[in-house]
């Protein structure tokens, strides 16, 4: 089932859905009267029907509201270190498909990727465009925030407004300290992931964060890609906290 967005408020029960997602219906989709949809406004997401063709919008009828509430009983920051443009990407898709909250791309220590200021603002439109092609592909109730790339020391800064913070790394103590970590873990809480980029973590940037707080944790033996220990941590973070919250 197709999944809209809107920061259109609903009228008498209805959604006026216009732009992108007009042309989208109309257009590449081809729907027809009468046929449902989902449209998500403000975290929430109601079962709608096709009810008309306007001019430059459609409009959807609800069916059935608060149909399905795909977010996790958790919110989940990942501080993604820097790496090349297609890991990045990827990182973003699956990380969204698995409900983290914001992906906030950092200019680490051995990061080898390094942005141009001019290229900024056209890479975050990319990635926030993959964001939200995630999520509606998923399903979510709302659409995860890409921020613009930002130095590793802001980052921290930004991670003192969390719960939790946790940094896959070198755990002396294996996979318990991992195990005590997500023990921490209740509902309603705000879960920061520092995820080093293809080069690793410098030691000093582990000093710093376990500074904040910080928690270094295992992901087992191997020692794995950036793009895997992303993607790893954010499922290993929804299936607790789905299976346990």
């Amino acid at each position: 089932m197709f999944n809209f967005f809107t920061d259109n408020a609903s009228i008498n029960g209805k959604f006026n859905i216009s732009g992108s997602d007009f042309n989208h219906i109309k257009n590449v989709l081809r729907m027809k009267i009468g046929e449902k949809f989902l449209v998500s406004h403000g975290g929430a997401s109601h079962l709608c029907e096709l009810e008309s063709f306007e001019s430059d919008f459609v409009v959807a009828k609800i069916f059935e509201e608060n149909y399905q509430d795909t977010s996790l009983p958790i919110e989940i920051y990942l501080f993604q270190g820097l790496p090349k443009a297609d890991k990045l990407e990827l990182i973003i898709q699956k990380t969204v498909e698995l409900g983290v909250h914001e992906i906030i791309p950092v200019e680490m220590k051995r990061s080898i990727v390094k942005l141009d200021e001019k290229k900024k603002d056209s890479k975050t439109t990319r990635w926030q465009a993959i964001a939200e092609s995630a999520a509606k592909q998923s399903k979510r109730t709302a659409i995860p925030t890409v921020q613009s790339a930002i130095p590793y020391t802001k980052a921290l800064e930004m991670s003192k407004d969390l719960d939790l913070l946790l940094i896959p790394y070198e755990s002396k103590n294996g996979m318990t300290d991992t195990a005590n970590a997500l023990k921490q873990i209740k509902a309603g809480m705000k879960v920061g992931v520092i995820i080093g980029p293809e080069g690793g973590f410098e030691e000093s940037e582990i000093q710093k964060a376990e500074e904040l707080n910080g928690k270094a944790i295992s992901l087992g033996k191997r020692i794995l890609r950036t793009e895997t220990a992303a993607i790893a941590t954010i499922t290993m973070l929804m299936l607790y906290s789905e299976m346990s919250l």
